[in-house]
């Protein structure tokens, strides 16, 4: 023991002598860490800073749990997500149900801080850089901040406005919601700032741009001009909110409203002429299997499609994130996909036949084959029984050698008579992971057999703002203005280039045929949520049941098969469309459900937020 305590007073001498002659020893800096003058005093690692921020993107709508099974969009397949607290309306402050990372109150107050640091240190005279450089970097944190405000705002309404970083010697952290009307100006304000500042400015993708900010603009001022913001209207129209003794932080509670169309239509017509999307500008619809291409083109953001990611995310296979899993999370079970977010069938009729006429299942021809002569971004979109699709796996391909989609129920020749389909909830392969709906979402998801959805990221981009939603934030301005030929001109545009024919309606029946064309070219892409609560339709769109397709085929008179293969030649087909089990999901509207609540604990944290109607405290 003696000669070990000998040993350990040579090396404590040895250290105090050297620390004697180092005095830096103990003044290291962590190998992984930059600290906070270090990053101030370079470019370089400013713009690091500022292109973290960014990171509140998440994987944009790229979630297993997507938006749109919040809606009459899809129908979220598996249970204990908090999906049917929401669709059921039992959201409250203590149990919101399924909240994305991409709007949670407190996630993008994080990001709000990082921007508001930003902005002030790179505003600040001690930065040592100027220049367009310099001028980038705040204009992309005042784009985010003002992004990350707009969700809060379309989410929840009016926020507390908090336009400084908050340090630990702040005098209070307790602060009330503002009036709708003062965020929305507070966002223009910095969208506006933004505008000017990346004016001149190189696009760098995945981050902001001049044409970026426009568009953003151009949303927050559609929303705001919308029935839900608009006070005498959302009042007149939900009891709920006109008992609301705080309506102002929701919407305007008076003033003109034509005005805030004029201003939503300049700001959408602002993005128009700045740059123009993919396959637009058309005098006559394309051929049907064109369409078909070209909205997968702008789908996939390929082949001319990228004009329309005005800001995505992006995703690399180098950088393996889930928001490359879009063909796991949402492909057939029958392929070892999870089926997640598995269209409805009101989605599916909402799709117009290719002369432009609506579907109806009381048509005998359209009853008795519901697939045939749709709309192009049908066959985009959406997988259903019989569409081809990839090779299956060499273990599956001996059950269906054509990769065709299998959701029905079918005769076959020998052993029980019987065939599940592959890709139902009685296949022979992963029955748990089948559709309810009989449907599974293309859109998105690469059709590449060397994509191998179960073990293949993809490298699709969410479009976090896209050029078409400009183009249809402008029709539905000028469609509320009274400006009917100018809105179906770009209208029809649209429906051009996926050779759709041109919209002849006026009044409220071309208010209608609007918002199906948006619902329908928008589809997957976080509106519809926005959209039905923003032109107070929910208690029609959101109280249906989920809904989908039985599919049964019946050898025709002396036919016969032994492996299955979709063939109108060889079977009678019977589509009967089926409501979900009560017991998988039972949704209902209260108007409550038109705001998020506010989280208990945020409501604890700060005495001064009031919470959205409808929900305790």
């Amino acid at each position: 023991m003696k000669r070990i305590n000998n040993y350990l007073a040579i090396l404590l001498a040895t250290c105090f002598t050297f620390t004697a002659c180092n005095d830096d020893f103990l003044n290291t800096r962590p190998l992984g860490e930059v600290d906070e003058t270090s990053v101030w005093t370079d470019i370089n690692l400013a713009e690091a800073f500022v292109v973290g921020i960014y990171a509140g993107l998440r994987n944009g709508g790229f979630h297993e749990q997507m938006l749109a099974s919040l809606t009459d969009e899809a129908m979220f397949t598996h249970p204990g997500r908090g999906i049917t607290t929401v669709t059921e309306a039992r959201s409250n402050s203590a149990d919101r149900g399924w909240v994305s990372n991409t709007y949670a109150w407190s996630d993008m107050y994080r990001q709000i801080r990082a921007t508001n640091l930003a902005i002030e240190k790179l505003t600040d005279e001690k930065f040592p850089h100027t220049g367009a450089s310099t001028d980038r970097l705040i204009g992309e944190a005042k784009f985010m901040r003002a992004y990350y405000y707009h969700q809060l705002l379309r989410y929840y309404g009016g926020f507390p406005i908090v336009d400084y970083a908050y340090t630990l010697d702040a005098e209070t952290f307790l602060a009330p919601r503002n009036t709708f009307e003062e965020c929305v100006n507070f966002i223009v304000k910095d969208l506006d700032d933004a505008e000017a500042l990346l004016t001149g400015q190189s696009a760098i993708p995945g981050r902001a741009t001049k044409v970026s900010a426009l568009a953003l603009k151009s949303r927050v001022l559609l929303y705001a001009a919308s029935d839900l913001h608009d006070g005498p209207t959302a009042a007149a129209k939900s009891p709920d909110l006109a008992g609301f003794g705080d309506l102002a932080v929701l919407a305007y509670p008076s003033g003109n409203r034509t005005e805030r169309w004029q201003k939503a239509q300049a700001a959408a017509k602002a993005v128009l002429d700045a740059t123009t999307g993919n396959q637009m500008g058309l005098s006559a619809p394309v051929d049907h299997a064109t369409g078909i291409q070209n909205y997968i083109n702008n789908s996939m953001a390929r082949n001319g499609g990228q004009a329309e990611i005005l800001l995505g995310r992006y995703f690399i296979n180098l950088k393996q994130e889930d928001g490359g899993r879009q063909g796991l999370y949402n492909g057939p079970n029958g392929y070892n996909n999870w089926a997640g977010n598995t269209p409805v069938q009101t989605l599916i009729d909402d799709y117009e036949m290719m002369d432009g006429t609506k579907f109806s299942w009381s048509n005998p021809a359209h009853a008795a084959a519901p697939y045939v002569n749709r709309d192009a971004r049908f066959y985009a979109s959406v997988l259903y029984d019989g569409a081809q699709w990839k090779p299956r796996s060499s273990a599956n391909q001996p059950k269906d050698p054509l990769g065709q989609i299998q959701t029905g129920t079918y005769e076959i020749t020998g052993g029980t008579g019987t065939h599940f389909g592959l890709d139902t909830r009685n296949s022979s392969i992963e029955d748990w992971n089948g559709s309810y709906t009989g449907y599974y979402f293309r859109k998105f998801i690469d059709a590449n057999p060397a994509i191998v959805d179960q073990n293949t990221w993809q490298q699709v981009p969410w479009p976090v703002l896209r050029y078409t939603e400009a183009v249809l934030n402008y029709v539905e301005a000028s469609i509320e203005l009274g400006q009917e030929a100018e809105a179906k001109a770009w209208l029809n545009q649209i429906r051009f280039r996926v050779g759709q024919p041109a919209v002849t309606e006026t009044g409220e029946a071309l208010r209608d045929r609007y918002r199906n064309e948006r619902r329908i070219e928008m589809a997957y892409e976080e509106q519809r949520y926005h959209d039905v609560r923003r032109w107070m339709i929910a208690p029609q769109a959101f109280s249906r049941q989920a809904n989908g397709i039985n599919i049964t085929a019946t050898f025709k008179p002396g036919q016969s098969l032994t492996t299955y293969k979709y063939d109108p030649t060889i079977y009678n087909y019977v589509y009967k469309v089926i409501d979900m089990d009560p017991g998988k999901e039972n949704r209902k509207w209260l108007d409550k459900m038109y705001y998020v609540p506010i989280e208990r604990d945020e409501m604890n944290r700060n005495s001064d937020l009031v919470q959205n109607p409808g929900y305790d405290n």
